[in-house]
């Protein structure tokens, strides 16, 4: 009796004092070798066997079912955590696993992408400015969809205002930066791809360098200023930008991309409205679903430009009006006097 309470001390210690199975393990062990050493047929009858009490035929079978129980617990766990632990690096770069091929399947059966535009989505490497209202869906479709390296451009934190639009992000992710909030939510749908959140605010010393490392930008901040120097960087490193904009209840759509002939942000808006003409979401308000809209819209069109897949919005606007269900899309040129991209791609 008073050696099944000596198991029952150890325990209770590694309960108070907080030890680890480390720890444990190794505690219970000890006492049981104690307890069969006292017991063994040679030590005759001493005190020690005597205080402890058992036969050691019962002592052994009692420490043999332990071990056996304790070393299936450790196989079942760690087969459980085999289970579970995606083999993210399992297969040669620029293949896919036969999970990937299965979640991609849809993609896979369109036509206008198929196998080699999957395999281009893949290899693709996308940045996003900002993680808000419209980068929230834009991040979402685009890690959907299998972008290999998704780069999220943002300085700001969740706060409790976003979440009535900015649905990449959660409640409990309140104060979080949002570039490690969307990178939690990205790769919670799709462990097999590359998130770089980058917690800064873009300025000319770093947009230039940045924007060289992918091959598509798309743009969904609320700054004139941001989305100038966006331009610009595109524009000098030969870049596509998907631009996107939003107020209240109507949107904007571009593909902006002056190395195959169309327009740049400059070229279309050579001016900034005057201060209080185009308020922001802050200022204005804006319909929780219309980011998503816009957002999609401008996922879809990435999706388009790197696959090859269909007409992208080169050339073209697209203006949503979300209040009375009504969608138009105009001509747009570039402009020989464009002082972003007339010279670079004159």
């Amino acid at each position: 009796m008073t050696g099944l309470l000596g198991f029952l001390a150890i325990w209770g210690a590694s309960r108070w004092f907080g030890w680890q199975r480390g720890v444990l393990w190794p505690a219970l062990a000890l006492w049981w070798v104690v307890i069969m050493v006292s017991h063994l047929p040679v030590a005759g009858d001493n005190p020690l066997r005597r205080v402890i009490g058992g036969e050691f035929e019962g002592w052994l079978v009692f420490g043999l079912l332990a071990g056996l129980v304790l070393a299936y617990r450790a196989l079942l766990a760690r087969l459980r955590g085999r289970k579970v632990v995606p083999e993210v690096g399992a297969v040669p770069e620029g293949r896919f696993r036969p999970v990937e091929l299965d979640r991609y399947a849809r993609h896979i059966m369109l036509r206008e992408i198929g196998g080699p535009g999957q395999g281009a989505l893949k290899r693709a490497r996308v940045l996003v400015v900002g993680a808000g209202g419209l980068g929230s869906p834009v991040l979402l479709y685009l890690a959907a969809s299998g972008v290999g390296v998704i780069g999220v451009v943002d300085d700001d934190v969740v706060e409790n205002s976003n979440l009535q639009r900015q649905v990449i992000h959660t409640d409990e992710r309140i104060g979080m930066p949002k570039v490690f909030s969307a990178e939690v939510a990205m790769k919670a749908l799709n462990p097999f791809i590359e998130v770089r959140p980058y917690n800064r605010r873009l300025d000319e010393g770093s947009a230039a360098a940045l924007v060289g490392e992918y091959d598509l930008v798309v743009d969904g901040t609320d700054s004139f200023e941001t989305r100038e120097l966006v331009n610009r960087a595109c524009v000098a490193a030969g870049k596509p930008l998907v631009w996107g904009a939003i107020t209240q209840w109507e949107g904007q759509v571009a593909v902006l991309d002056p190395a195959q002939g169309g327009p740049c942000y400059a070229c279309i808006f050579p001016q900034r409205p005057a201060a209080g003409l185009v308020p922001t979401c802050a200022e204005a308000g804006v319909a929780a679903p219309l980011p998503g809209v816009i957002g999609a819209m401008m996922a879809m069109e990435a999706v388009k430009v790197i696959t090859g897949a269909g007409e992208p919005l080169r050339g073209r606007l697209m203006i949503h009006d979300a209040l009375y269900g009504e969608s138009r899309v105009i001509g747009v040129k570039r402009r020989v006097d464009c002082p972003v991209c007339g010279a670079v791609h004159g």
